[in-house]
């Protein structure tokens, strides 16, 4: 992704819990592209490691993980498969969860993992969503947007995300937890400079969510792709 040219992709930025991951599958369905959603090969990295009951930190472990593993989707996008075996459900625990950080904070195992998703990005019209999406992984997206909602509003989607999968998390503990993960972002970083590139109007379109419906934001992303 060295050169200047617009690919014909989406990318979707933002923080945790903003909403991605569901509005891009919508987006994706709308538009006929393809789903592709970063953040679950990251699990799927974590999952592997729990299941071989390596140190989550030792990197040089994860990195091997990494680059030994199949990751796939079907064609929709929703479904991955690590090693053929379907593990859409099993990455989502609040286990999983917990320990997506230790993959995906090794910057070996990012590098690898963009590869494959620029990769795919070059193969076919995808939606993809995640982290560092509109600058790291697809910075030449003919549209990039970064969805922002507050930490309340992220929160309670969590949680509700959370109690769907019959799991139940302590809601003051996902706010901290976010509002951390905040913190950091904003400190330093390829997620800092989406902001701020999208606060400035340059390049990446920001939509506030927090009093948006899901109906409102798909219907949103999907006008201003039509017209851009």
């Amino acid at each position: 992704m060295s050169n200047n040219k617009l690919i014909e992709a989406i990318g979707i930025d933002g923080p945790a819990g903003s909403g991605k991951s569901t509005i891009a599958r919508e987006v994706a369905k709308k538009l006929d592209f393809t789903y592709i959603d970063t953040g679950a090969m990251y699990r799927a990295v974590a999952l592997q490691a729990c299941r071989e009951k390596v140190d989550l930190e030792d990197e040089k472990e994860m990195i091997r993980i990494a680059s030994e593993i199949d990751i796939n989707f079907d064609a929709t996008g929703t479904i991955i498969y690590l090693n053929s075996e379907d593990v859409s459900s099993l990455i989502r625990s609040p286990e999983i969860t917990g320990n997506t950080k230790f993959a995906a904070r090794v910057t070996e195992v990012r590098d690898l993992l963009v590869k494959r998703q620029q990769q795919m990005a070059a193969k076919r019209r995808v939606v993809m969503e995640g982290r560092d999406i509109t600058t790291v992984v697809l910075p030449n997206a003919k549209w990039r947007i970064f969805l922002t909602a507050s930490p309340e509003v992220r929160a309670k989607r969590r949680l509700n995300d959370f109690a769907q999968r019959g799991h139940t998390v302590d809601y003051d503990k996902l706010l901290c937890e976010i509002i951390a993960r905040d913190e950091s972002d904003n400190a330093v970083g390829p997620m800092k400079e989406a902001q701020e590139l999208a606060r400035a109007g340059k390049g990446i379109y920001l939509l506030d969510t927090s009093e948006l419906s899901q109906q409102e934001v798909i219907d949103n992303i999907v006008q201003y792709v039509e017209n851009y």
